[in-house]
């Protein structure tokens, strides 16, 4: 297969997109209790009026639950209500916050909803992705496929966010392949953070606003498009026909993207091939706020 011309890559008009706030993950919803722990010493905040709760030790599990309209903290066994339905945990210096046997970055937000409490990590788009790529892509893959990778994530991760997939529930995507999968910090790794940064802020756009680049793991020999059709999607070879489908099928083929890495194609013609109609851009500078 011939290369796509390489003046792709200096063509990208980086248009200015709107800022994109951080990103709201809900790591648990309808839950009876919600546990919790810090790295470092943590503040536990009412998060309509930001005002001081609670401090928390270190290393130390706490457990939270619905408490009638509100959300309890359990001391020496006992529900202490914190006079809100919605909390705000924030490390008083850097650190990281863990739930669910994995650590994240960010803030956690703990909310009575009515039926059961809803976990969700608030978390600069950027640092979201470094927990993403790996838990998506193997990190040992092509660094061009992990570029690519990066990208895709974070245009669909704007484009869920823009179109209030889960607003009902307070939150923008979840942490499984219903959306993105997202391990936390813990998934981190150096080359797949490294992919992260050097595309930061990059997203795909289609008529001004940034389109949910679908992606699967191998389509089996072809890619598809959904039955409504969307046209910035196309049904392309996958390169990936080593490998049974795996996946809807529609959009990029991850293993299909590290093959092409493997032949010289770099993130933007990888992206280029799977995708169509559209142009590249980057979001504004102050965007992961």
């Amino acid at each position: 297969m011939k290369f796509r011309n390489i003046i792709l890559l200096v063509s990208i008009l980086f248009l200015f997109c709107n800022k994109a706030d951080a990103i709201k993950i809900g790591l648990q919803t309808e839950a009876k209790q919600v546990k919790i722990a810090s790295s470092v010493s943590a503040e536990i905040y009412d998060d309509y009026r930001n005002k001081l709760l609670y401090e928390i030790k270190p290393m130390k599990i706490y457990e939270f639950k619905p408490n009638g309209k509100e959300i309890a903290v359990m001391i020496n066994r006992k529900p202490v209500g914190l006079g809100t339905n919605q909390v705000r945990i924030v490390t008083k210096k850097a650190g990281f916050l863990c739930s669910k046997r994995a650590w994240y970055r960010g803030d956690f937000v703990i909310t009575n909803m009515g039926n059961g409490a809803t976990l969700i990590n608030d978390i600069p788009l950027e640092e979201y992705l470094k927990g993403v790529v790996p838990s998506e892509m193997p990190s040992k893959w092509n660094m061009e496929a992990l570029k690519a990778q990066a990208i895709a994530a974070r245009s669909y991760a704007v484009a869920t966010k823009n179109a209030g997939k889960h607003g009902s529930k307070g939150f923008d995507l979840v942490a499984t392949t219903a959306d993105q999968a997202y391990g936390g910090a813990s998934a981190e790794k150096e080359r797949t953070s490294k992919a992260v940064d050097d595309t930061r802020g990059i997203v795909l756009v289609q008529n001004q606003k940034v389109i949910p680049t679908y992606y699967h793991s191998s389509s089996g020999g072809k890619t598809k498009v959904w039955s409504s059709g969307s046209s910035f999607l196309q049904s392309v070879p996958s390169f990936d026909n080593e490998r049974k489908k795996n996946g809807h099928g529609v959009g990029m083929s991850q293993h299909g993207a590290n093959n092409l890495a493997a032949q010289g194609y770099n993130a933007y013609q990888i992206l280029n091939y799977f995708y169509k109609d559209f142009k590249f851009a980057k979001l504004s500078n102050n965007w992961d706020l």
